[in-house]
């Protein structure tokens, strides 16, 4: 079966190189660093190597208090992160700079994943949440490097789709070293796809700490907006929500804060409230924003806390339309009331328990979202009171950063005995 799955591969490879083509007609990024995606590699380390995996931009920013866990544990290591996307990548050099080695996780051919193992010759290699690649895990297992598959979710749509290559994925299970679950249905999933034993630790995003230089930038983008304008936040938005948002939006004196989820998106949305003929600025201008003008576009990266910190009520990307949503852990953190709409099934469990908590409510769709964000805007005291359940939420949920490392330490251990 994995011969048949490399085999494939090899066929659609002339159809890899169209998509990087394609994809960088809106980021060019994706024209940088070829060599990486096939075990080429400029950077190298002296130092023993643990490997962390973190596809795009929330799988990066769940690092962080892993990340420092680790350099605190194991100091005379190198953290080497991969990344998928060009946007993991720069979102991991601006949280550590030159702290860690940043590369490109190679596609799944066994030349190229022998070439990124020959390389770096990783003590211990971390996967994050649902990254279950066949060649990567055999080769690994077969190299001696003990591979962990932590932080790890699985919605009944992923299963369904690692169900149809059931050989394949029961393998790779079961030559990983040990896979910790975020939730038990997470873990019950895993299982019954041939995971030998999987444990729940909890989700590592629970962990992060709003950095007061964002909650510092939060405050002052509240000044720039009007310290005593109400806005409103629709974050981490996805292909065809803006519309939607912007079609039941009624323009009152609130500021609408428009913060795209792909920085390539930037442009486009602009030009749609050019078209709008909406009264726009954007967050790159730095600047005080006028009463006239109805919408900001967030067009930076790296400043979701600021965005979350200077504004009254998120709505949470991604869930109006079905692509899953997007994390609100962060919005809860500062004690931001979140609005969600029907498609959360990336974040099934988190957002349960937020709307449990009180700290989140749930929409059926744009209509009802701003309906209940304008009686939400006049009721100061219910909004206070999912500020405090927010944090709460928040801080009733970590620990997984904790149990993450204890799974880590035993598999290093294991390796050196």
């Amino acid at each position: 079966m994995r011969f048949l799955y490399t085999v494939l591969l090899w066929l659609l490879l002339p159809f890899i190189f169209l998509k990087l083509l394609l994809r960088s007609r809106r980021q060019p990024e994706y024209l940088q660093h070829l060599g990486e995606r096939f075990g080429f590699y400029q950077v190298s380390s002296t130092k023993p190597v643990i490997w962390l995996h973190a596809v795009s931009v929330g799988e990066t920013r769940a690092t962080v208090s892993l990340v420092a866990k680790l350099r605190a544990s194991y100091p005379d290591h190198q953290i080497v992160l991969t990344h998928t996307t060009p946007t993991g990548r720069a979102t991991s050099e601006q949280l550590y700079g030159d702290d860690v080695l940043r590369v490109y996780l190679p596609y799944d051919y066994p030349f190229a994943v022998r070439g990124f193992l020959r390389h770096f010759k990783p003590n211990l290699g971390i996967l994050m949440e649902t990254e279950i690649w066949f060649n990567l895990i055999h080769e690994a297992h077969a190299a001696g490097v003990p591979v962990l598959l932590l932080n790890a979710r699985l919605s009944e749509k992923s299963a369904r789709g690692y169900a149809r290559a059931a050989q394949l994925t029961r393998n790779a299970l079961r030559q990983l070293k040990a896979i910790a679950a975020q939730t038990p249905d997470d873990a019950a999933r895993l299982i019954q796809l041939g995971a030998w034993s999987v444990s729940v630790m909890g989700n590592l995003k629970f962990d992060i700490a709003p950095p007061s230089k964002m909650l510092t930038l939060g405050a002052a983008l509240r000044g720039q907006f009007g310290p005593g304008r109400k806005a409103f936040l629709a974050a981490s938005t996805r292909e065809g929500e803006e519309a939607l948002l912007l079609d039941a939006w009624q323009d009152g004196d609130a500021l609408l804060v428009i913060v795209p989820r792909h920085p390539q998106r930037f442009d486009e949305i602009a030009q749609l409230l050019e078209r709008r003929g909406l009264r726009y600025q954007r967050r790159s201008e730095d600047r005080d924003v006028a009463f006239d003008i109805q919408v900001v576009l967030g067009d930076s990266m790296g400043e979701m806390f600021a965005y979350y910190a200077a504004c009254d009520i998120a709505y949470i990307g991604g869930s109006l339309l079905p692509f899953g949503g997007q994390n609100l852990i962060e919005a809860c953190s500062v004690g931001t009331p979140v609005l969600v709409g029907p498609h959360t099934y990336n974040f099934t469990d988190a957002t349960r328990l937020a709307v449990e908590a009180g700290a989140a409510v749930r929409v059926k769709d744009a209509a009802e979202l701003f309906q209940v964000a304008g009686n939400l805007l006049c009721d100061e005291g219910r909004l206070a009171a999912m500020r405090q359940h927010g944090m709460q939420f928040v801080a009733s949920h970590k620990g997984a950063t904790d149990r993450a490392m204890d799974i880590i330490i035993a598999a290093l251990e294991s390796r050196e005995s």
